[in-house]
């Protein structure tokens, strides 16, 4: 049964990855975005339980820890749809299983076999492949630090799902104390920026008051700049986003709980299958062959987790 939980969540990271990259082309707010996503789980999580009745456990403080670290890969991979390829970034989010096997046997003693290592060196094969094709302009270079950082930090996520189900929490208070968490920084965040923002209109508006004259020589050029998203619709698309989050995380975590730590993550981790999809034939992004050979590596990799660890 863990298999099928596992699929499912890959399955739901798949449509949010594929929103994500969606919305990253859009005028919005990114922090208010993520802020929406993460009050959806949090809603959802509390709502279920309501009925669900899942106790409340010490276990659920790892929530806190499972918050930040999806935290900063949430932000990390949305970045990182807006900056670079949606194809090269979807392949990071599919790579955490290389940091979770590695970790799983170092603090669990969840042991490494043949086929965990050949996996592992067919992806990075497959990266050092990517990284260093002719093709990569600085745009997509910065793609892929966003992407190294989205791969680490759902790694880390996914150990401390892990360590949560060892700890005996349940599923629903333990995402509740997550998505809060995550809801927080990206509210405050949110909060922090609009306040940067209220203080630079305000001293712009009291030059303007003044008198202050820009040379002509000096005048900024005109720049046509898209109208940004209300922050209802923002907020409310997030919310709708997030859905698709925390379905993924409530079939994840049954499949912690039940399977193999590193296998697990491999499974879910072919979401990246999904927004593959997605950049090839909807956004029509033209992949050269050093990129189709290193994506193809890598993937390779992961299908060898799945199929041979």
């Amino acid at each position: 049964m863990w298999f099928v939980f596992a699929a499912a969540a890959a399955t739901c990271f798949g449509i949010r990855g594929i929103l994500y990259q969606w919305t990253s082309q859009r005028p919005i707010e990114r922090n208010l975005l993520l802020f929406g996503v993460y009050l959806s789980g949090t809603l959802i999580a509390l709502g279920v339980n309501v009925f669900a009745g899942q106790p409340w456990g010490s276990g659920v403080i790892i929530g806190l820890l499972m918050g930040g670290f999806s935290f900063i890969a949430n932000a990390s991979m949305y970045k990182g749809y807006a900056v670079g390829k949606a194809s090269i970034i979807a392949l990071f989010t599919g790579l955490p299983p290389v940091i979770v096997v590695i970790a799983a046997y170092l603090l669990w003693g969840e042991t490494l076999n043949l086929w965990q290592l050949l996996s592992f060196v067919v992806v990075i094969l497959g990266l050092l492949l990517i990284k260093y094709s002719q093709d990569f302009k600085l745009g997509q270079l910065k793609g892929i630090q966003w992407g190294l950082l989205t791969m680490l930090f759902f790694g880390l996520t996914d150990l401390s799902s892990k360590q949560a189900t060892l700890l005996g929490a349940s599923t629903l208070p333990v995402l509740a104390v997550m998505y809060g968490t995550g809801a927080t920084l990206f509210g405050t965040q949110w909060a922090i920026n609009r306040l940067k923002v209220s203080r630079h209109t305000v001293r712009i508006a009291a030059a303007e008051v003044e008198g202050s004259v820009l040379d002509a020589d000096t005048a900024p050029e005109t720049v046509v700049v898209p109208v940004q998203w209300s922050n209802g619709k923002t907020l409310g698309w997030g919310m709708f986003v997030g859905i698709s989050n925390i379905a993924g995380m409530v079939f994840l975590i049954p499949a912690f709980r039940e399977g193999v730590t590193g296998i697990v993550s491999a499974i879910s981790a072919m979401n990246v299958v999904f927004v593959l999809l997605y950049a090839r034939f909807y956004l029509k992004e033209v992949i050269s062959r050093r990129e189709i050979m290193g994506l193809s590596l890598a993937l390779a990799g992961i299908v060898l987790l799945r199929l041979l660890a």
